[in-house]
């Protein structure tokens, strides 16, 4: 934003002078605010730091302690440096003393080995200053214009980091907090050398508060997020030897319009969610007749008429209930992510909250869409999603289920509830990824179809009655010995028990139940019996 001392000398009026850098030539990237005449020693007072003195040195001191107490002077400011004419008042080498004191202390000293015109060089300086001050103005002008225009017109993720990457010349990655790339513009660079162990280079980049620059690998990084909530941060990988002026602005301005972005579909997307909500609503709880649905989901964008549609329900694995506005704040953002996700996909689909736990999908399908093929990609969206967006929840936490392909409205409330069924069957099952439909959840399934028939709690009374209400652990040694096929020597290593103890349940267990714990059909009886005892 400033010239350097190193740009400065190379000024063809000062160049003129035939300019030789006796002391301090490390410090040539000293940034020039300013150019001062000064032709008195007592000139502190005069100056603010950064200025480039000129000199003849005529009204400078004479003893060597005079000449080390005026360049510690100007050093203690700092000055930017020490330019001094040879002829006038030193003919032919600059004093030792002022040499030795400018190494010493760290300023720049130069010689002007034929004299130029100070006038000249000041207005040169100046001029410099100016121009550069004025470009810098407007590349930060042509920064705020582009990026508010970004803001304003609605660019996606992709497009704010592509924007980016071209106005650096440098690649831009835009990661999650755990280093995961979320979105990259290699600016023509190699992606593969950019991508390549990421997560672990950049780890090890870490810059003091929100934004700054690594000076061991040059990376200028910003933080990303709004309202107290930090979901990303923005790289521009630059090299460490090739800093640019604007490199922190740009990335500042990048990162504030993808934290806006956010802000502003969240609250687009929280209208649009309401409304979806409403019409799924209406669909579960019969308050409108099919044809207005019909017609509403049709104002919204998703054609539901004469298509065959698909219910789904998406649930975090842990909790019953959200009670809470943090749990509800929870339920808000995965119904925004899965939508994000069914725009990923190119899935149609109404998608909102259902109920205080749920986020509902209702999915139109074209005749020539595979059921299983469109879950297949929504499920992977979902977790792609899910992962970037509510990196905190976990994205392993995910419970996905969907229902049978039903023909139009008048059947799709049956989907959505099959949905929800099968998701309370498969909340007891290990994790898989993907959708879960009812043959996955086998028997547990059916019995969640079941579970409000008052026969299948008569049954299950009459199965388990005598153990329920015990406080002994009977109950556990019946599920155990059932879990391991009925295996007696598994099932007591599996309760710790040794298998003289064991066997003694056991024959507990068949007196409590009066039922022979050898019999097939006599265990299969007790095992369906838990197994509805579980999806009440």
């Amino acid at each position: 934003m400033l010239p350097t001392l190193g740009t400065v000398l190379a000024l063809p009026v000062l160049a003129a002078g035939k300019p030789n850098v006796v002391a301090g030539a490390e410090h040539l990237d000293h940034q020039v605010r300013w150019a001062h005449v000064a032709e008195v020693a007592d000139i502190g007072d005069l100056l603010r730091g950064d200025e480039l003195i000129l000199t003849t040195g005529v009204a400078l001191p004479r003893t060597d302690d005079g000449i080390v107490a005026f360049v510690q002077g100007l050093a203690a400011l700092p000055v930017a440096g020490l330019v001094v004419e040879l002829g006038r008042a030193y003919a032919g080498r600059l004093p030792t003393a002022m040499v030795r004191a400018a190494a010493k202390f760290g300023l720049p000293l130069v010689e002007l080995t034929r004299p130029v015109a100070f006038i000249e060089v000041t207005e040169a300086v100046h001029s410099l200053v100016i121009d550069e001050q004025i470009s810098s103005l407007r590349q930060a002008q042509a920064l705020h214009e582009t990026f508010t225009e970004l803001a304003v017109e609605g660019a996606d993720t992709a497009e704010v980091v592509r924007q980016a990457a071209r106005m650096a010349g440098a690649p831009v990655v835009l990661e999650t907090p755990g280093h995961l790339v979320v979105e990259h513009d290699a600016a023509g660079a190699d992606e593969a050398a950019l991508l390549a162990r990421w997560q672990q280079r950049s780890r090890a980049v870490r810059v003091p508060g929100r934004a700054g620059v690594d000076p061991a690998s040059g990376w200028v990084v910003a933080t990303v997020g709004a309202r107290g909530e930090d979901w990303g941060r923005l790289v521009l990988v630059r090299d460490a030897d090739d800093p640019r002026p604007h490199d922190l602005m740009l990335v500042e301005r990048t990162a504030t319009t993808l934290a806006l972005q956010r802000l502003i579909t969240r609250d687009r997307e929280g209208l649009e969610r309401q409304t979806h909500r409403t019409l799924l609503t209406a669909l579960m709880e019969h308050q409108h007749p099919d044809a207005e649905i019909g017609l509403r989901a049709r104002a919204l964008g998703v054609t539901l008429d004469g298509r065959r549609l698909l219910g789904a329900v998406v649930r975090w694995r842990e909790g019953r209930s959200a009670t809470t506005l943090a749990t509800q704040a929870r339920l808000r953002d995965l119904a925004d992510a899965v939508a994000q996700a069914a725009r990923d996909a190119s899935a149609a689909a109404l998608v909102g909250a259902i109920d205080d736990r749920s986020v509902g999908l209702l999915v139109a399908l074209d005749r020539r869409d595979d059921d299983a093929t469109v879950l297949d990609s929504l499920g992977r969206a979902i977790e792609r999603v899910v992962r970037y967006r509510i990196p905190a929840a976990g994205a392993e936490q995910l419970l996905l289920a969907a229902g049978t392909v039903v023909a139009g409205l008048r059947d799709a409330r049956r989907s959505v509830v099959e949905a929800q069924q099968v998701a309370d069957a498969a909340a007891h099952l290990p994790r898989v990824s993907g959708f879960l439909r009812l043959h996955d959840v086998g028997v547990r399934g059916l019995l969640s179809l079941l579970r409000d028939d008052p026969r299948i709690e008569t049954f299950t009374e009459r199965e388990l009655g005598p153990l329920l209400d015990r406080d002994d652990d009977l109950l556990s040694v019946l599920r155990t010995y059932l879990a391991n096929g009925r295996n007696k020597s598994a099932a007591a290593a599996a309760m710790h028990l040794s298998r003289p103890a064991y066997y003694d349940r056991l024959t507990r267990l068949a007196s409590v139940l009066d039922a022979d714990l050898d019999d097939v059909e006599t265990c299969l009886a007790l095992h369906v019996a838990l197994l509805a005892r579980d999806t009440r």
